[in-house]
């Protein structure tokens, strides 16, 4: 007595409609005559939506039912659909790439957001909120340095890129303070997910306010 395993069986193009499903269109392609065939279709669309009932959610359902009859027919279906058949050179045509848009970022350690906070920094009239903004960027700059590149860093370091970056334009006074690398990275008091919720908050707030967000 021999055994059928599914292993040796056809290949079902989807197998979430099961072996039953890919049977009934096998049997659909033999059907000689083309009314009795268009209604066998139809039946064996009924049956998919009701195996796949979430389908129905989208609101090309139907649409959707007929394009998966014809990928389980292995696109060889002569009836009349209401919908054009998908093409077999369309559906296997790889989608194109979508290129990353890093902008002109010029240390991706730091990333565009604060950069742009320097640039709406840089605008501010001198005053102790620009100091404010100035202590808030640096010591970001350092987390975010510090963050990517796993190593320990020198104030210098970030001062000079801070120059850099505001075409000098920001200043470290004796106003501004750099965290240590242990302070920046010990846990806050406060639960961290109201910590980080905050910080977004208070960044998005900062550059709406200076109209530096680009949509």
């Amino acid at each position: 007595m021999s055994h059928d395993y599914n292993t040796q069986r056809k290949r079902m193009a989807l197998p979430e409609y099961g072996r039953n499903v890919q049977k009934m269109v096998d049997h659909l392609k033999t059907i000689e005559d083309k009314e009795e065939r268009n209604r066998a279709a139809k039946t064996i669309i009924q049956i998919m939506g009701n195996l796949n009932p979430q389908i129905r959610d989208t609101g090309d359902f139907k649409h959707k039912l007929w394009d998966h009859l014809a990928i389980i027919a292995d696109f060889d279906l002569d009836i009349d659909s209401p919908y054009s058949l998908p093409l077999l050179a369309k559906l296997s045509e790889k989608p194109k790439l979508i290129p990353y848009s890093q902008g002109n970022i010029r240390y991706l350690h730091y990333g565009r957001i604060i950069e742009m906070m320097i640039d709406a920094a840089s605008e501010m009239e001198d005053g102790e909120e620009k100091i404010y903004m100035t202590n808030l960027i640096v010591n970001q700059m350092k987390k975010s340095y510090i963050t990517w590149n796993r190593a320990q860093v020198s104030d210098d370091v970030i001062i000079s890129d801070l120059n850099f970056l505001s075409r000098g334009k920001l200043k470290v006074t004796e106003g501004v303070r750099i965290l240590e690398v242990k302070d920046l990275l010990s846990p806050s008091k406060r639960k961290p997910q109201q910590g980080r919720q905050k910080g977004k908050q208070q960044n998005k707030q900062f550059i709406k306010k200076k109209g530096h967000i680009r949509h």
